[in-house]
């Protein structure tokens, strides 16, 4: 245990100890007597004395810290002699930086490997104020990478990083919610002219999507047994991280409510609900439900669109079919079927999910074109760790930020140009019972 978190343990069990004095006394419903006047005073003196001490501590570890060892004359040639592929500057795995951080808190900054200064953009940076250091960039990337490209929902969506001094983003949309004539592009119209014949004059509208940052957190404790293993604290960092954060991004792009989150699909003005056949009765679904909901979808949408259902809507599309006779049909194709990773409906996938609403209520079954969504982020999250906030559990904490921001393109269904049924990039089934 190091000097720094000796004295603090130290201070939590006086504190803890003069509390009980006290409370003693209370629950008696009476004043301290001259005995434990005497030793509560006594303790009073001792935490004044630790105070001291943890800022005579305290103020070495900043000088320690602050130190930069002098490179021995031979070092840069032996080192470039050895390392001519590899930038000394750099951790060469993930594992070996953390391992890095748990030695620099452990020993209250006494061994702290110089590399940790420059991880976070290859230049010198200032250690956080809460003690913790940025992850090395192009680990941050790699897990930004596994959140996107693991996540059937999130790596579907338009990505836009935005640059490192803003925290928003205001685009232009064309104001389109009809195809009828007038109606295009917001209002630009064509004529077929007769010779000499006047153009009047149309023009686009336009409307804004604006885009504000919003911080995604999650926290990890390592115990001390994962902290001996380099190779098992990054499989375990890395992938506890990118599912978790994984998880939440993906729940908010389908589910969210735009509050302090990304606007979700299922949310949006754009969104769809086709109303349940009739004909059928209980949480089922049926041909026709598929078929509408299909008649539905934006005809630009169909080649990039896929459908993402509770895992418990699987079993109620084997049985659905086309036709009838010899000339049937099966509307859903199992996975597996000519090496298809998952089913198919009308051709297109079929994505089992945790983020679809429960069998029998809306967003259970939902039909998607996700290019139609559009998601900002800054860049990879940023990582720290710090001892500070467990050490009486002797626990390293990680901490992951990751700041984006999301929402649908569309706002509004469309009015196509022949036809009275709207068409969206997002179709849901109405409820069932």
């Amino acid at each position: 245990m190091s000097n720094t978190k000796a004295l603090f343990q130290r201070k939590a069990d006086l504190t803890k100890q003069m509390r009980a004095q006290l409370d003693k006394a209370r629950a008696e419903d009476r004043g301290l007597t001259e005995e434990e006047r005497a030793a509560y005073e006594k303790n009073v003196t001792l935490l004044a004395s630790l105070e001291e001490d943890l800022k005579r501590e305290t103020a070495l570890l900043e000088v320690e810290k602050s130190l930069i060892p002098i490179n021995d004359s031979n070092a840069g040639a032996a080192a470039s002699a050895g390392a001519a592929s590899k930038d000394a500057s750099k951790f060469s795995s993930f594992g070996e930086q953390l391992m890095a951080i748990v030695r620099h808190e452990r020993t209250g900054g006494r061994h702290t490997d110089q590399r940790l200064f420059a991880a976070a953009s290859g230049a010198s940076e200032a250690v956080p104020s809460d003690g913790g250091f940025l992850v090395q960039k192009d680990f941050s990337t790699e897990v930004l990478k596994r959140l996107y490209q693991t996540g059937e929902i999130s790596s579907r969506v338009r990505r836009v990083a935005i640059s490192p001094g803003a925290n928003g983003l205001k685009m232009n949309a064309i104001d389109e919610t009809s195809r009828v004539d007038g109606s295009r592009w917001g209002g630009v119209l064509a004529y077929w002219l007769n010779e000499a014949d006047a153009l009047t004059a149309t023009k686009p509208k336009f409307r804004q999507i604006e885009l504000n940052l919003q911080k995604l957190g999650a926290v990890y404790y390592a115990t001390d047994e994962i902290l001996q293993d380099a190779s098992a604290l990054e499989a375990v960092f890395t992938e506890a991280f990118s599912e978790e954060m994984g998880f939440k991004l993906e729940e908010a792009i389908m589910n969210g409510d735009g509050v302090g989150k990304p606007l979700g699909v299922l949310n949006s003005g754009a969104v769809i609900t086709v109303t349940h056949d009739s004909g059928d009765s209980g949480a089922t679904i049926s041909t026709n439900d598929v078929l509408l909901m299909w008649q539905r979808l934006w005809p630009r949408s169909r080649q990039s669109s896929v459908w993402f259902i509770n895992p418990d809507v699987e079993a109620k599309l084997y049985p659905l079919t086309l036709g009838s006779g010899t000339a049937v049909q099966l509307l859903y194709t199992p996975p597996g079927t000519q090496g298809n990773q998952y089913g198919k409906l009308l051709g297109r996938d079929v994505i089992p999910t945790e983020h679809q609403a429960t069998l029998g209520t809306p967003g259970d079954i939902v039909l998607a074109d996700l290019s139609t969504y559009v998601m900002i982020d800054k860049g990879a999250p940023q990582q720290a760790a710090s001892m500070h906030v467990r050490f009486l559990n002797d626990e390293m904490t990680f901490r992951t930020t990751y700041r984006c921001d999301g929402q649908p393109w569309w706002n509004k269904a469309l009015t196509p140009k022949n036809g009275s049924n709207t068409q969206s990039p997002f179709i849901q089934l109405s409820t069932r019972s």
